[in-house]
């Protein structure tokens, strides 16, 4: 590497590449979520050195502008190698005589993120700093751990140091503080073990933007995905999953405890709801409802909801009058089987970044902790359909019944009462409210994506229909 780039890169800029085959790179990546929109442009926001000896390592920023004048952020760590290094699958464009390459792909790169966090180092640049932050007490790898991907991911991209830490690296980026972060951080200092501990991050301040560009979190070796797990035990022994849900549910109303147990943090601080925000959230819904059964198609699939879209939307104001709501609090933001593991210690919940189609404010903003409850009974109509969908097998009839009463008792058995609607009726009135958004927002989805799967949400919505107000 010659001192020219080396000072190119302290500088905060790129030595000339092949833009085409760069931005033709970042485009067919897994973690680029805007594959239907044209990208009108593809720019450098900021680069970042993060080492500049031996081999770099830099930070790249993008920016990419789509037709209808809106924007994503994007995070590439690349690293530079030469022509006598040799040609490798992971090279993403060349470079004025080098090679530039995913970092990300490089054991000896992931070490240096690792690195700087234990460090808690701070590099500067003219325009802008990256910080880098450690746990006092996280679990240590050592400079020699074995370093391996995680596996095949969406959004993000994650790298495995030994069996004790993950590094999630936020492909996508946007201006904030990432709640996955700020969750959990908040649940790591509480002692809350029912998550996987946070060891460290790293964040960005630019000239253009504040953000969290990482999170460095304890690994949990040979735990298993609890959408799989239900499957798999749907398809074996269906009672054996639901002897396991009321631990799960048990595990949900302690997480929520925790998060509405620090009145003195302003970000996490229980709320009461306000008339406002509760008719807000029903006036959305309810264009939601209006265009969705508007789009129906002409189909026996959805003929048990066919021109009910009034019915739900009445449904659904009961929101505002059902009488007292509890508090607002941090939630989880996407609960669902798949954002669970079971470990040698019990349920275990990960992802807590909020629905990805969400802006990070709205993923940040505090509500009724009913609103995850709902998502992962929700989950289990969905785990119930796709045993028969994807693996041939029918569930008892009343396996999804069963599994809710079990989650929901053994919820409301640990949750802190004060946060919910006082008494079951309360609850449950609620929660079917919670319910029904959750499952027109999955109709939503199906009729876009997944067609063959829109029986589901429809059997959850004529089901919730023709519950009786009370």
């Amino acid at each position: 590497m010659t001192t020219e780039v080396r000072d190119v890169l302290a500088r905060g800029e790129l030595p000339p590449l092949d833009g085409e085959a760069f931005e033709d790179w970042v485009v067919g990546q897994r973690w680029f979520g805007s594959k239907a929109r044209e990208v009108v442009q593809l720019g450098v926001l900021d680069v970042v050195p993060l080492r500049l000896e031996a081999q770099p390592l830099v930070s790249i920023l993008l920016e990419a502008r789509f037709a209808p004048g809106t924007h994503d952020v994007y995070q590439v760590p690349v690293g530079f190698r030469t022509a006598q290094d040799g040609a490798a699958s992971d090279t993403i464009a060349p470079a004025d005589g080098l090679a530039v390459y995913d970092a990300l792909s490089d054991p000896q790169q992931a070490l240096v993120l690792l690195d700087l966090m234990r460090r808690d180092a701070r590099v500067e640049t003219d325009h802008a700093v990256s910080a880098f932050h450690w746990m006092e007490g996280a679990r240590d790898p050592g400079a020699d751990a074995a370093v391996r991907p995680m596996g095949a991911e969406q959004s993000n991209s994650s790298v495995v140091f030994g069996d004790e830490l993950a590094l999630k690296l936020y492909r996508r980026v946007e201006a904030g503080i990432n709640p996955e972060l700020e969750l959990l951080r908040f649940l790591t200092e509480h002692e809350f073990a029912s998550v996987p501990a946070l060891a460290g991050w790293y964040e960005y301040t630019g000239r253009l933007m504040e953000a969290t560009l990482g999170v460095m979190q304890e690994f949990l070796p040979g735990a298993r995905d609890g959408w799989e797990l239900a499957l798999d035990e749907l398809g074996s022994d269906p009672d054996a999953f639901l002897a396991r849900v009321a631990s799960l549910g048990q595990v949900t109303g302690e997480l929520h405890a925790c998060l509405g147990s620090d009145p003195s943090d302003p970000a996490f601080a229980p709320e009461e709801p306000s008339t406002e925000s509760l008719g807000l959230l029903t006036a959305t819904v309810d264009e939601e409802i209006e265009r969705i059964f508007f789009e129906l198609p002409d189909d026996d699939s959805v003929a048990p909801i066919a021109g009910r879209g009034e019915e739900v939307r009445e449904q659904l104001r009961l929101l505002t009058h059902a009488g007292a709501l509890g508090k607002l609090i941090r939630t989880h933001g996407d609960y669902h089987l798949g954002q669970t593991m079971l470990t040698t210690r019990g349920w275990v919940v990960l992802d807590f970044e909020g629905e990805p189609a969400r802006t990070l404010p709205e993923r940040r903003r505090k509500r009724s902790p009913l609103r995850d409850v709902a998502g992962m009974i929700r989950s289990f109509a969905y785990a119930a359909s796709a045993s028969e969908i994807l693996r041939g097998v029918r569930p008892p009839e009343d396996w999804e019944v069963r599994a809710r009463e079990e989650f929901l008792d053994a919820y409301l058995d640990s949750a802190d009462p004060a946060l919910l609607p006082p008494g079951r009726r309360g609850v449950e009135q609620l929660l079917s409210v919670f319910e029904l958004e959750k499952a027109v927002y999955e109709l939503r989805y199906e009729l876009n994506n997944r067609p063959d799967w829109m029986r589901i949400p429809v059997a959850g919505i004529h089901r919730l229909l023709e519950v009786p107000a009370r």
